[in-house]
């Protein structure tokens, strides 16, 4: 992973697979901005920090921001599992705008910067449910879909300027998010069996695939679904 010296924009980085990626980052030479609603403890040093909610403001994202931005990562996300017949409106519209047009704004006020750099990496988050169908997973499904829709269409407006972008769709990941559903040793045994590999996902397994994606390993690599989800999108 050669990330050494590289500025890389982190949304959401204070806790999950967020905060797996900043320290993963900052082991390997990068100089990491994190935009998140409250700073991590557990940090490493050097970290910059901007407190903003993206659901709300971020017009300050683009001063924050330096010259030059070789990557970005939104890693930010909701699980609002239910019955459809219970979801609301309000629901939908929480999700699609936390997941897509957080995405949007913070993507639009980064633009400058990544374009600056001639050579740059984006990375969305999407979900293993956007593309295997999962019962009580309308909502979030259908933002995480137009999560991937939008990076396809971005990654062809943005080759020419040499910005990559790229999704990376986890199956379910050890992180606060998701502490209800693997809340008991029950639950985690269930969760680990549906799975091929037969394990759920820890958040460094996810901040590897980002780190990928964002490194120049990855240089003839843009408009993909990176499915990182012990098998379950795929394998039957």
């Amino acid at each position: 992973m050669d990330v050494q010296g590289k500025n890389i924009l982190v949304v959401g980085g204070s806790s999950g697979i967020g905060l797996a990626l900043v320290k993963l980052l900052i082991a390997n030479g990068a100089q990491v901005y994190n935009v998140s609603r409250k700073s991590a403890d557990s940090w490493p040093e050097g970290v910059k920090h901007l407190q903003a909610d993206v659901t709300a403001d971020v017009s300050g994202i683009a001063s924050f921001l330096p010259d030059q931005l070789h990557g970005l990562v939104y890693s930010v996300g909701s699980i609002n599992l239910k019955p459809f017949g219970r979801l609301s409106t309000d629901d939908f519209l929480q999700d699609y705008r936390l997941n897509v047009l957080g995405a949007v704004e913070v993507l639009q006020q980064s633009l400058k910067a990544l374009k600056a750099a001639q050579g740059a990496s984006v990375v969305l988050m999407s979900s293993v449910a956007a593309g295997a169908g999962m019962s009580f997973h309308a909502s979030i499904a259908s933002a995480k879909g137009a999560v991937e829709g939008l990076a396809l269409a971005l990654a062809a407006e943005l080759a020419s300027v040499h910005v990559r972008v790229n999704v990376v769709a986890p199956s379910l990941t050890d992180t606060p998010l998701a502490q209800a559903l693997l809340a008991t040793p029950e639950k985690q045994e269930a969760s680990a069996k549906r799975h091929p590999l037969s394990r759920y996902g820890k958040p460094e397994d996810i901040a590897q695939a980002i780190a990928y994606l964002l490194s120049a390993d990855s240089s003839w690599v843009t408009g993909q679904v990176l499915g990182v989800d012990g098998g379950l999108g795929k394998i039957r």
